[in-house]
């Protein structure tokens, strides 16, 4: 669920072609993969964030500044490493962008206080040796190596500096995380935050961070879902999601089982239905932000309650179409994402769909929906594992809604404790033993 008005570009049903479609893993992830292995460690993901089409102008939030684009600016995104390493990597995204963008200047560094970059920290990214990219419409690029020290559980400033108009930016709804937005001018390479005057809760362009790791660091973990995931209704600047909690439990285990984690979820995304608001649908987008993420050995599956609640709101904005799916549907659209996950040789965990009595798009037909998925995903052993998030945060007494104390108010999203919650229900036995592509 998202709080943002909007309306819908694409509905459809599954056909054999879409299959077929998110069953072929690109061919970059090809290349990606070859990269992977350095003498000294292995490259993983150690932050990532599913690009979205920009919001369009009558949708958008006064902090968004993905339809208008920018000029002449420098963006500064915040992100949370869940693994650390000897070196980072960036990868930039134009994938739904409308024309070629220019990054003249591309810096990272440990994150200060606000805007700041701590001093001793900022690298110069490259691109092929070069200070300056291009990245075409529906591409994306992945820079050179920075040697630099990246500490686990800590914020990175990735600053890109943006010469010429840009048009509609490719982005990432909800951050979760105040970044920042310059005036006219390069600051990139800039320590010091003065220059950031706008500030938003969106990411820009950024789609992933990877990090060459000891090789005590066994791969990533891909979180793909909706809001629930993307941590919505948790602490800002917190890195509370429960992604976040989960690689804190890896990161505090023992040497030799770490786990980088990476956030995949849009907030108000479905499995079936693409949204202006909130993504492309689930089914299409899965093998770009999970396969194709650097070191990716496992994923948690948590997606579906939208496709639910939103059969039951008004079929305007960003609810529309509201067709009004079935749980049968819903499964098959989980089928196809087990499929490709074992074709890319992943393992994938379902979760269960948490408690939304009390809700915006509650209904007892709804709720009906969302039993008969839970049946499945514990029973069917359709899956290499089963989460139990909604045992995780129901009410003993009333197992139809969140507990209170992890309510974050809304009676579908959990707070910070409820997201804490959901990472302590994972087994870590489930992440042992996996050999990896």
């Amino acid at each position: 669920m998202h709080k943002r008005p909007g309306f819908s570009r694409s509905a459809g049903v599954i056909t054999a072609a879409a299959l077929a479609g998110v069953l072929a893993l690109p061919a970059a992830s090809a290349a990606a993969s070859s990269r992977d292995h350095h003498e000294s460690g292995r490259w993983v993901a150690t932050w990532a964030a599913s690009p979205m089409p920009a919001t369009p102008v009558s949708l958008a939030a006064k902090d968004d500044f993905s339809a208008k684009g920018f000029r002449d600016q420098t963006i500064r995104n915040i992100v949370w490493t869940s693994v650390g390493g000897q070196a980072a990597r960036i990868r930039l995204s134009n994938r739904f962008g409308r024309r070629p963008i220019t990054f003249r200047q591309v810096d990272i560094g440990i994150a200060g206080a606000g805007a700041a970059v701590r001093a001793g920290t900022s690298h110069l990214v490259t691109f092929d040796g070069r200070r300056s990219v291009t990245i075409e419409p529906g591409q994306a690029v992945v820079s050179d190596p920075v040697t630099m020290r990246v500490p686990a559980a800590t914020d990175l400033a990735v600053s890109l500096f943006v010469p010429r108009k840009t048009g509609p930016a490719t982005y990432h709804s909800d951050a979760q995380q105040v970044n920042y937005v310059s005036g006219p001018g390069d600051f990139a390479g800039q320590t010091s935050g003065a220059a950031f005057t706008t500030t938003s809760q969106h990411l820009y362009f950024l789609d992933a961070v990877d990090v060459l790791a000891s090789s005590r660091v066994r791969g990533t973990v891909v979180a793909f879902g909706d809001s629930i995931t993307d941590g919505y209704h948790s602490n800002l600047n917190a890195n509370a999601r429960w992604p976040n909690d989960l690689a804190r439990r890896f990161l505090a285990g023992p040497p030799g089982q770490a786990l980088g984690v990476v956030d995949e979820g849009i907030s108000g995304n479905r499995v079936l239905n693409n949204s202006a608001c909130f993504g492309i649908r689930g089914v299409t987008r899965f093998l770009r932000d999970v396969a194709a993420r650097t070191g990716a050995r496992y994923v948690i599956l948590l997606e579906g309650i939208n496709d639910i609640g939103f059969s039951d709101l008004p079929n305007t904005g960003c609810f529309a179409p509201n067709t009004n799916v079935s749980a049968a549907q819903i499964i098959h659209g989980y089928k196809i994402l087990i499929a490709a996950a074992h074709r890319a040789g992943l393992k994938i965990f379902g979760a269960t769909l948490t408690p939304f009595q009390g809700s915006l798009y509650y209904t007892a037909a709804g709720e009906a929906k969302r039993e008969a998925i839970n049946h499945w995903i514990r029973t069917s052993h359709a899956f290499n594992g089963v989460i139990d998030f909604a045992k995780a945060v129901q009410d003993p007494a009333n197992p139809l809604q969140i507990l209170p104390a992890f309510d974050s108010g809304d009676h579908l999203h959990p707070n910070d404790a409820g997201y804490q919650a959901m990472a302590n229900a994972i087994n870590l036995a489930l992440f042992r033993g996996h050999s990896g592509r």
